[in-house]
């Protein structure tokens, strides 16, 4: 049995995705906030801790990449992803609806379907769409926009379905553990770190997207952020496909390392959409291999 943390309460798309992972007899403690699960692995009270860290429609969460660039530091060991679809609940159907509870990554996925129907509503973040299903079941609100799981969940009741504004929106989930051994290469990985650049100059960024254009390596995602340092200070969040194990990752990241104030290594991990690395035949791990093993007999005196 383990231990899994999430983002909570019952009943949130987070649930949903770890429960496509884990077994019945783990332990799901879900959390108020990203921060709260992630510190229960940090302290020792969870063995893993699943939470969101980008959306097909509204993009990245925020706190989740900051809390893994800057936060005490923890390891992704896998991922999820997670086809959502929305529903407006409410407590009773005749109500007339003035405040609609939602987390701000529904509400941005739903801006049509509100603007259209409830343009006059007043909108109320919350932590996440299950705790504003659970604060609309102790009459905080007058609706919520959640997973329809929520409505049997809390005893609520449906008043529209799939009210997004995308019909293919997707969250990626990350799993998270203290540092340790790391997943073993699948052959469709993906390499995840934080990249700190000491001064701010002309050309930062274009050096460090070379160190892995030059070996082949392709980027899924990149994403800048404040250190919190000063104003203009950031560092830069990357996803990169393949495993640190392989040799185009591995020379990538040392020539990163060289460039920037600091790396922090956030996991290799395998892929949950299965996809390969794109490689050619000059950054395959054998020629890089190929590359090294003449080097070394140059330098032994024996090349020819």
């Amino acid at each position: 049995m383990s231990k899994y943390a999430y983002l909570g309460p019952v009943g949130t798309f987070t649930e949903a995705a770890l429960r496509t992972i884990t077994s019945p007899s783990d332990q799901l403690i879900p959390c108020a906030n990203v921060t709260a699960a992630l510190d229960m692995v940090r302290e020792g009270g969870s063995d893993f801790a699943l939470v969101p860290i980008e959306n097909s429609v509204e993009g990245v969460v925020a706190r989740t990449l900051d809390e893994l660039a800057i936060g005490e530091p923890l390891i992704i060991v896998g991922e999820v992803l997670l086809p959502v679809t929305f529903a407006l609940l409410v407590r009773d159907e005749k109500v007339e609806i003035k405040k609609i509870a939602t987390h701000p990554h529904a509400e941005a996925q739903c801006r049509k379907y509100i603007a259209k129907n409830y343009p006059s509503a007043e909108l109320i973040s919350t932590n996440s769409t299950a705790a504003a299903a659970e604060a609309l079941a102790k009459g905080e609100f007058d609706a919520a926009i959640a997973a329809e799981v929520a409505a049997q969940t809390y005893g609520l009741k449906v008043l529209n379905k799939n009210i997004g504004d995308s019909d293919a929106a997707v969250t990626r989930f990350v799993l998270v553990s203290k540092p340790g051994a790391l997943p073993a290469p699948t052959g469709y990985d993906r390499t995840s770190l934080a990249a700190f650049i000491g001064i701010d100059h002309a050309g930062a960024l274009l050096e460090v997207l070379t160190e892995f254009a030059v070996r082949g390596v392709n980027l899924t995602f990149i994403q800048s952020r404040p250190t919190g340092r000063e104003l203009g200070h950031y560092h830069f969040i990357i996803d990169a496909e393949g495993h640190i194990n392989d040799a185009r990752v591995g020379d990538a990241l040392t020539g990163l390392r060289r460039i920037c104030e600091d790396i922090r290594f956030l996991g290799s991990y395998p892929r949950a959409d299965k996809v390969a690395p794109t490689t050619t035949k000059t950054t395959s791990d054998a020629a890089f291999n190929t590359s090294n093993q003449w080097l070394e007999e140059v330098r032994k005196g024996r090349a020819t």
